[in-house]
């Protein structure tokens, strides 16, 4: 029998504190043969070792904002509800999870707090801190419509799993990676230069994308990045 790759899945928190998961991101694991396990929200450091240890793969999802001052900036006019407890917890474990080189795959808000995790900073708000006109970065359609491109670098591991230098996706955001980590590069870029994909040099796999592939359930793309994932674990 096939060994089924257990993956942690980080969890969205609302204004009460209550926890939320879609299931897209929960099928898209399981489509490829994995277990998904849900990760809640508790920020206690001594707990993270364990968690690392009990799951294979790491899938760092989207959400609300992130707490700027973690990067060292105070709050932006734009910016929207923050939840301190998700951003302590996705913190430390995505810290735990590069130093054991566990694979990661970060989506949206997730690429976020992963390049701030690393020692990197982000946009509070693209629309107010970009110097340029920008398209149109949180769609008016549904969550399956891919509406915009992406340029993919070459010989980044994105283009090697998608085999394509330019393909379309969706986007839902108003924050976006600024400067990235020591130690990552860029993998894809959208027209108006706003980073769209990144990934370690240090790390079998890490990657973060903008964009929701978990929504993507037709895309080829999209589903080629997952089948890469779980077959990192």
């Amino acid at each position: 029998m096939t060994r089924k790759p257990i993956i942690g899945i980080t969890s969205h928190m609302d204004e009460n504190g209550t926890h939320h998961m879609s299931q897209d991101n929960l099928r898209r694991i399981a489509n490829e043969n994995g277990i998904p396990i849900i990760l809640p929200n508790v920020p206690d450091e001594a707990s993270i070792p364990r968690i690392i240890s009990s799951i294979d793969g790491l899938v760092v999802t989207g959400g609300g904002d992130i707490d700027p001052t973690l990067f060292g900036e105070e709050p932006h006019l734009k910016l929207g509800s923050i939840h301190p407890d998700r951003d302590a917890f996705e913190m430390m474990l995505i810290q735990a999870a590069l130093e054991a080189n566990l694979p990661i795959l970060a989506i949206c808000r997730g690429c976020q707090i992963l390049n701030i995790a690393a020692g990197g900073d982000m946009y509070q708000d693209i629309y107010s801190q970009y110097d340029v006109d920008l398209l149109q970065h949180q769609q008016r359609a549904s969550r399956q419509h891919v509406s915009h491109f992406i340029d993919v670098d070459e010989g980044t591991l994105l283009q090697r799993i998608s085999k394509s230098s330019r393909y379309k996706v969706n986007s839902f955001h108003h924050q976006a990676v600024r400067r990235l980590a020591s130690g990552f590069r860029r993998s894809a870029v959208s027209s108006d230069n706003i980073i769209e994909a990144f990934e370690s040099e240090r790390h079998s796999f890490v990657i973060g994308v903008q964009w929701h592939p978990e929504n993507l359930v037709d895309d080829e793309y999209a589903n080629r990045l997952y089948e890469a994932f779980i077959a990192s674990t």
